[in-house]
């Protein structure tokens, strides 16, 4: 069926004139009429009669006018549809992180970016650093956000957000807390080590290796964040960690930093997309909407 010539027959039957469809649809009468014609024709169907200036619609026209109406405001649906889409308003954000962003940043921002786009579903993987890259590569994931390099390769470009302190710290009333010392003297005390493989472990094997110092002894051995900073609240050993993991922790005073000299290690946090691609129009609004919204700790 010509759809040209159904929306011409939809608009004479809105209007009930062929005058007035015409001015509307701002083509000439003679134009409008001949497309009805053809349509007849094709349906072999008669949609008018005459009636007086106007037409009048046959039983065959009325209902083919009700038909039409609902595809006509079908249209109207899936352009305003598509105009969402595009602008990012509704659809699917699909992000991957490692455990640091996602626990201690994405929370900030996806509230805000639920409130700005709340008919948007966000969909969230925390994961470890080379599923995350993985999932991007693999187009399982539109954004990653990942902490612990700023090396990913050559199909992923990383933009860094933010470079987070790694702190010593301490129970409260420990002999070291809010105290200045020297790395060769914090690794003689005890420590929680995270699971081989996490990051802060990496980050102090390492940088014992740089100052030529003896690593520290383990204390314990414990998978999982939460466990560790329980432990050191509960007066045992010295932690290495993420400020962002602990500050909340500090300024309660539920813990303490140890103040090492010569030691500013960074945890660098990179927003992360594949090369040369074309983002969704939602992975464009959340990367705006970090953007002028910054993480402020």
């Amino acid at each position: 069926m010509n759809l040209h010539a159904l929306r011409l027959f939809y608009s004479v039957a809105e209007t009930g004139s062929v005058t007035q469809a015409a001015k509307q649809l701002n083509i000439s009468q003679p134009a409008v009429t001949s497309q009805i014609k053809k349509l007849e024709r094709e349906i072999d169907c008669t949609l008018f009669v005459p009636k007086g200036r106007g037409i009048l619609l046959t039983q065959s026209g009325a209902e083919l006018a009700k038909q039409a109406k609902r595809l006509f405001s079908l249209e109207k649906e899936i352009e305003s549809y598509v105009e969402q889409l595009r602008e990012g308003s509704i659809g699917k954000l699909r992000i991957a992180a490692t455990f640091l962003p996602a626990n201690y940043l994405l929370p900030r921002w996806l509230s805000r970016f639920k409130q700005q786009f709340p008919k948007t579903e966000v969909e969230i993987t925390t994961t470890n650093f080379q599923k995350a890259c993985e999932q991007l590569i693999n187009y399982e994931a539109d954004i990653g956000l990942i902490g612990g390099t700023t090396e990913f390769g050559p199909f992923i470009k990383g933009t860094l957000l933010l470079e987070d302190d790694m702190l010593f710290v301490v129970n409260k009333n420990h002999r070291l807390a809010s105290q200045y010392t020297t790395l060769e003297e914090v690794v003689k005390e005890p420590f929680i080590f995270r699971e081989e493989g996490s990051l802060s472990r990496e980050k102090l094997i390492s940088l014992c290796t740089l100052h030529h110092v003896d690593k520290p002894r383990i204390g314990i051995q414990i998978n999982g964040l939460n466990e560790t900073i329980r432990t050191v609240m509960e007066g045992y050993g010295v932690a290495f960690t993420s400020s962002l993991e602990v500050n909340e922790y500090i300024a309660r005073g539920d813990m303490a930093r140890v103040h090492v000299e010569q030691v500013d290690l960074k945890n660098p946090i990179s927003l992360c997309i594949r090369r040369e691609d074309h983002l969704a129009p939602s992975a464009r609004n959340f990367i705006q909407m970090i953007k002028t919204a910054p993480y402020r700790p």
